[in-house]
C-alpha cells in the first residue's frame, strides 16, 4: 500500500490540497465507504490524481433526494492495486473477478455543510480539484480547474453577469461529439464558446462577456433547470 506523507489532520483541508471527486453510482456502493473506508476504481478506467489528499463523492441518480450532489468527502489515506476477487471474496463467479481495482482506503467521512450540486442532470465520472475552490463551490461547474485561464476568468465574468455557464459541455452533432469548454443554455438554443474563441487579454475578456450577455438575452435569457 502507498500511503501519503502528509500529516492528517480531519477537517484540516488547504487550499492547494488536491480532490478527486469521483461518481458513486448506487448506494450500496456508498455503504462500502461508509462502513468499511474504501473505495474501488478498475486500474483500466483510472483517472490521474489518485495521490489526491482527499476523495468526494458525486451521488448518481438512485440517491434520491441526495442524487446529482456532493454530500460527503474523506481524507486518503493510501490506495493499493488489488484484485475484485481480493475486493469481494464471496463473488467468485463475477464476470470481472480477475480484474483489477485500486482500493482506495479513506479516513472519516465528513459532511458537507451545502452540498455541491449539479443545476443539470450530467454524467461525472472525475473531476480534478483543489481545495479552495471545493470548499467555496456552490454546484459543480465551480470545481472544474483542468482549462485555460481565460476559461476560468470568462466562467466567472459571465456569472457575475447573472449567467450560469456549463463548463466541459459535450455536443452531439452530425453523428459526432465533441467537448467545448464553455456552453450556455438559452431560452430558445445554447451559446458554444469553443476554445478557438477565448479571449487571450483582459480588454477581450470583457468585450466576449458582455456580447455573450447580449447574444443571451436575445435568445430569451439564460435557461433555467
Amino acid at each position: 500500500m502507498q500511503v501519503l506523507g502528509k500529516l492528517f489532520t480531519i477537517g484540516n483541508m488547504y487550499p492547494d490540497d488536491r480532490i478527486l471527486v469521483a461518481y458513486v453510482p448506487r448506494p450500496a456502493d456508498f455503504a462500502i465507504v461508509e462502513t468499511e473506508g474504501w473505495y474501488r476504481i478498475p486500474q483500466k478506467s483510472a483517472p490521474k490524481g489518485l495521490h489526491a489528499e482527499y476523495f468526494a463523492f458525486y451521488f448518481g441518480r438512485h440517491f434520491g433526494p441526495d442524487k446529482w450532489a456532493v454530500h460527503y468527502y474523506a481524507r486518503q489515506l493510501g490506495h493499493e492495486l488489488v484484485s475484485r476477487l481480493s475486493l469481494f471474496p464471496e463473488q467468485t463467479n463475477h464476470p470481472r473477478a480477475a480484474d483489477w481495482y485500486y482500493k482506495v482506503q479513506l479516513g472519516p467521512l465528513q459532511r458537507l455543510e451545502r452540498p455541491i450540486i449539479s443545476l443539470r442532470w450530467r454524467r461525472i465520472t472525475f473531476i480534478h480539484t483543489t481545495g479552495d475552490r471545493f470548499l467555496q463551490a456552490a454546484e459543480i461547474n465551480d470545481l472544474y480547474v483542468d482549462g485555460d485561464g481565460y476559461v476560468d476568468r470568462l466562467y466567472v465574468a459571465l456569472k457575475e453577469r447573472g449567467i450560469q455557464a456549463e463548463r466541459h459541455f459535450q455536443v452531439h452533432e452530425a453523428g459526432m461529439v465533441y467537448e467545448v469548454p464553455l456552453t450556455v443554455l438559452c431560452q430558445n438554443g445554447r451559446l458554444d464558446i469553443p476554445a478557438a474563441q477565448m479571449p487571450t487579454t483582459p480588454t477581450e475578456l470583457t468585450v466576449l462577456a458582455d456580447k455573450i450577455a447580449r447574444q443571451t438575452i436575445q435568445k430569451g435569457g439564460p435557461h433555467t433547470p
